[in-house]
């Protein structure tokens, strides 16, 4: 998680907590009055609730346990299509309850697939290209278009997170588990892979803005509550690091180019004494070069059909890659594809580096009619596929209808071989529809691992530090009414433990690599991935209450 990922998931979760809070007066569990001014935080700790009678289910007998789920409110989530309690109690027999667990576990790595792949191979590209079509700079780009790409998967489980209040403390342990994962096991793994020099003024820039929001946090944290200000200080932080950073670009690109100068004046004046008829005898190896590749251009161009052009398209299998990758690589790829040809129908994807701006005309006109029906059937957790306009008429078979009367508009106009000119569009229905199906594979994921919370009698924060921090970090949001309070708990052992890991991660990242002159070695990879086995083990033996 860098440090612009950070900044965006802090602002986007503490003004969604800030804006869903209610504004009267409520009384703590210590009995402190806090009102609309001042809200709790909005990276709270929900993982000890006492108030959450669903976790009471496993202190009943294995037959009472459906009608249990069934009948107890706390038990009922809004958010997801499935309630995994009621799934893993109900759907088989009460013997059969692990297999049934066993099947949820194998949804949640498929989902963390789905939030990887989505991110990765559609949401980052389409941000990218909305973002050159602004014509921002690759640093502007990087704080914002693109962290926001990279954090979509942590933004979006956090949003759904803290939708309940059973499973906020999922929120904070993928917060500050996904920070400690990716300073400690990923930079250390490739430290270890393959030793490298980090820039030096940017590293030190990072890590600043991050000890800085983290230890923000931390003050959050300790006190309980925060107020509106306070909320919209993350919002500051942001900004003044995106200035920052353009701010510094901009002076690096000014040195450089007054150093360019500096040597094409020094060159020119060395050009100046010398004859231009020494030129004379070079062969011109550039024309060579065109012949040459002009000898292996096909004399007659080939125009694939349409619907060759289809079926090539809903293919994600290159098959140079595969002839050489190794039988590991293929089996993953195996089981991924059918996600991917699913993931291809329904999202387009705008890639402006091409020639032909990935333009694939038959599966971009049917993008127009999959892509708003993806968002109808899935947005907010279905709650709109069966809704009906004036109580008559479906609002997806009205999505569906417009969809193809786009669709055949599109196809008529166009051509296979020229992208038309409002092409850069569909990059931004990719970009919605990405942001939809990650917010509903998040909402799934969050209500999973509250099922597994309760069933293995595991807190949240446990599982958010683990589970769902690894899938985040290796890979429409919810505006409904909380009305409940999320408490913090800054006593909780385990919070202060992934605080204080986080932090001193950062602090000895800032005094190690400018001493080692920033490089980063194998010595330094194994420190890192060493100190992430440490805080592993002792966060789980807080966790189980031996420490």
């Amino acid at each position: 998680m860098s440090v612009s990922t950070l900044l965006l998931f802090l602002v986007g979760t503490s003004l969604f907590q800030e804006a869903t809070s209610n504004l009267t007066v409520f009384k703590t569990s210590t009995g402190v009055a806090i009102d609309g001014g001042s809200v709790n935080a909005s990276l709270a700790v929900m993982s000890q609730n006492n108030n959450d009678e669903c976790d009471d289910v496993m202190n009943v007998s294995a037959a009472d346990r459906c009608a249990f789920v069934k009948n107890t409110p706390d038990c009922s989530i809004e958010d997801g299509f499935f309630n995994y309690l009621q799934v893993a109690f109900c759907l088989l027999p009460p013997n059969l309850t692990p297999l049934t667990v066993i099947l949820c576990i194998i949804w949640l790595f498929f989902l963390f697939v789905i939030l990887g792949l989505v991110a990765s191979k559609f949401f980052c590209p389409n941000l990218s290209a909305i973002s050159t079509s602004l014509r921002l700079t690759h640093n502007v780009a990087g704080v914002t278009f693109l962290a926001l790409g990279n954090g979509a998967p942590d933004i979006f489980s956090a949003i759904a997170a803290f939708s309940h209040p059973h499973t906020a403390g999922l929120a904070v342990g993928a917060l500050f588990g996904a920070g400690i994962f990716v300073t400690t096991v990923v930079a250390g793994s490739v430290a270890l892979v393959k030793p490298f020099t980090v820039a030096s003024r940017p590293f030190l820039r990072d890590v600043i803005f991050y000890m800085v929001a983290v230890f923000w946090t931390y003050l959050i944290l300790y006190r309980g509550t925060t107020t509106l200000g306070e909320t919209l200080g993350y919002l500051g932080l942001y900004v003044v690091y995106v200035m920052t950073v353009i701010i510094s670009a901009y002076i690096y690109s000014r040195q450089k180019r007054m150093q360019s100068a500096t040597i094409d004046s020094v060159s020119h004046i060395q050009e100046a004494f010398e004859s231009s008829d020494s030129y004379d005898n070079i062969p011109p190896l550039l024309a060579g070069t065109e012949e040459y590749e002009s000898e292996y251009r096909p004399l007659l161009q080939y125009n694939e059909s349409t619907w060759q052009i289809f079926l090539n398209s809903i293919n994600p299998v290159d098959n140079r890659k595969w002839r050489r990758k190794n039988w590991k690589w293929r089996v993953v790829k195996v089981l991924k594809t059918p996600v991917e040809v699913m993931l291809l129908l329904c999202i387009p994807v705008v890639d402006l580096d091409k020639e032909d701006k990935n333009w694939r005309r038959p599966l971009n006109c049917l993008h127009l009619v999959t892509a708003p029906l993806v968002c109808v059937l899935t947005l907010q957790s279905g709650m709109f596929a069966n809704y009906l306009i004036e109580g008559q008429f479906p609002l997806w078979l009205l999505t569906l209808l417009l969809g193809l009367f786009l669709c055949s508009i599109v196809f008529c106009s166009t051509t296979n071989e020229c992208p038309p000119k409002y092409h850069p569009i569909f990059a931004l229905l990719g970009f919605v529809v990405s942001a939809v199906l990650i917010s509903a594979a998040a909402s799934e994921v969050v209500s999973i691992l509250h099922m597994l919370g309760v069933v293995l009698s595991l807190s949240n924060t446990v599982l958010g530090l683990t589970l769902l921090a690894w899938g985040n970090s290796i890979g429409g949001e919810h505006t409904q009414r909380v009305q409940c309070i999320t408490k913090l708990e800054p006593e909780g052992l385990l919070t202060w433990i992934l605080a204080g890991s986080l932090g001193l991660s950062l602090v000895l990242s800032f005094l190690i690599v400018p001493l080692s002159r920033f490089h980063l070695g194998r010595p330094y990879g194994v420190f890192l991935l060493t100190f992430y086995a440490i805080f592993l083990l002792v966060a789980l033996l807080a966790e189980f209450h031996i420490v």
